[in-house]
């Protein structure tokens, strides 16, 4: 095999006065072992903070896990590895593209799939990459470019219908690729902008959907927002006759420079306006807070998710985090979400608060089935992945306290769910949607033994 080392600039977006920027944070050597298979590569990845970093009181961890700011003496010129014999940063990991954002980069590039080096896809990721994160060849590299706006919105999505059948892309299309790279998953989208300038992910229609994606999760996403869920600004629109899907970025922010917006505003509700400028927002997946790779991840559960919460979360939002954490899995488990993996999961850092917090929800899809026994991607309780409220309860301790919360959390969850289709109609959806997905819906004698299902009741 063949190794070849790249060392690269990591830069990191800070709330300094008087006004926020982009710093060097450190260097990234990236070593990989090719093979004759090109798709056979080992990656080895060290870090080292920058000295001047290190100094700013502002200064966040690139990683909460392997790269952890919390005895800054500690790690002063050192080189640091990642934890569990990964072959590379969580926290740089979720800043680089994932799968559509590869095919993207590699449609620009006009190279096969799986062809660059992970030091290229990293570079090629955008300047609206997922967090507060920029990569560069160098110290003195210029920040990578950013997204299209709105009015460009048709000619991204022709572009991006291009890449997912494999053909070529138009020269006039060419440029419209490059708000892309930096979103995440496998379904088509980009980062586009509104008419005040903040910050969305466009999602597209993908070859073989079966109804209205883009309709169904916005309703989706609308109803667990009335479950007491946190959810951030959601839109559907036709474009070309075609529908797309917005969710505002909730890793961006708006505030007079060299300030955060007040408290207590969530810092996605922060609005464009006079005065204000664009601030970034520290992102890290659940991936990452766990600290295992791609292939581990299915491993993992909820429970695991809850003990990083207590591990890496700022101590006054654990309590809210994890019964936010448990009522996301109970609401999964209702709309048959079963896209709920790892990287579905995210965490923020908040400089209001001094720490990480559980990010808003997103990437919630109801699945049709006629199965009576479903399964979530991640572990739910003792029985594995089965998706039923008996299964959930039967580790509530690692969520709250008490049983009677855990409870609770349920019953509000499913005093919500059972009226989905008042919600469904209410932000848009037909009859012929609504038949389309109502097999995803499950009533809570589906999912709960019958003496749960009088506990839960019992509480009306």
């Amino acid at each position: 095999m063949a190794a070849k080392t790249r060392e690269l600039a990591v830069f990191a977006w800070l709330p300094e006065k008087p006004v926020g920027r982009f710093v060097p944070a450190g260097l990234l050597q990236l070593t990989e072992l090719v093979g004759a298979n090109p798709n056979n590569r080992e990656l080895t990845s060290r870090f080292a903070y920058g000295l001047g970093y290190l100094k700013r009181p502002e200064a966040v961890e690139v990683d909460p896990v392997s790269l952890s700011l919390a005895d800054r003496e500690a790690v002063r010129g050192q080189q640091l590895f990642p934890v569990n014999g990964l072959g590379e940063f969580g926290g740089i990991r979720d800043a680089a593209p994932d799968a559509w954002g590869r095919r993207v980069i590699e449609a620009r590039r006009k190279v096969p799939a799986n062809s660059l080096s992970e030091a290229d896809y990293l570079l090629e990721a955008g300047g609206d990459r997922v967090g507060a994160l920029d990569v560069r060849p160098g110290l003195h590299s210029e920040a990578s470019p950013s997204a299209s706006d709105l009015h460009s919105l048709s000619y991204v999505m022709q572009a991006s219908e291009a890449v997912e059948q494999g053909l070529p892309v138009p020269a006039n299309l060419e440029a419209f690729l490059g708000a892309g790279p930096s979103a995440g998953g496998a379904r088509p989208k980009a980062s586009v902008r509104d008419e005040a300038g903040a910050l969305w992910l466009a999602k597209f229609p993908a070859k073989g959907d079966a109804f209205d994606v883009a309709r169904a999760e916005v309703c989706t996403l609308e109803l667990a927002r009335r479950c007491g869920l946190t959810v951030p600004e959601v839109r559907y629109l036709l474009v070309g006759g075609k529908p797309v899907m917005l969710i505002r970025r909730f890793d961006r922010y708006w505030a007079p420079e060299g300030a955060l917006p007040p408290v207590p505003l969530a810092l996605h509700d922060s609005r464009p306006g006079a005065g204000l400028v664009e601030g970034r927002v520290p992102f890290a997946s659940g991936l990452t807070l766990v600290a295992c790779s791609e292939f581990e991840s299915r491993t993992k559960g909820y429970a695991d998710l809850a003990a990083a919460i207590r591990r890496h979360v700022r101590s006054a939002s654990i309590k809210s985090a994890s019964e936010e954490l448990f009522a996301r899995m109970v609401f999964n488990i209702f709309v048959s979400n079963d896209d709920d993996h790892l990287r579905n999961h995210g965490f923020v850092f908040e400089h209001r608060l001094g720490g990480w917090v559980l990010s808003p929800l997103y990437d919630v899809v109801p699945r049709p089935g006629h199965a009576h026994e479903r399964m979530l991607h991640l572990e739910v309780g003792d029985q594995g992945k089965l998706a039923t409220l008996d299964n959930a309860l039967s580790r509530f301790a690692a969520f709250t306290a008490a049983r009677a919360d855990a409870v609770a959390l349920v019953r509000r969850v499913w005093g919500e769910v059972r009226q989905w289709k008042t919600t469904f109609e209410e932000h848009g959806a037909d009859a012929k949607l609504m038949g389309q997905v109502s097999s995803a819906f499950r009533r809570l004698e589906d999912i709960a033994s019958p003496a749960l299902v009088a506990e839960i009741r019992k509480g009306q």
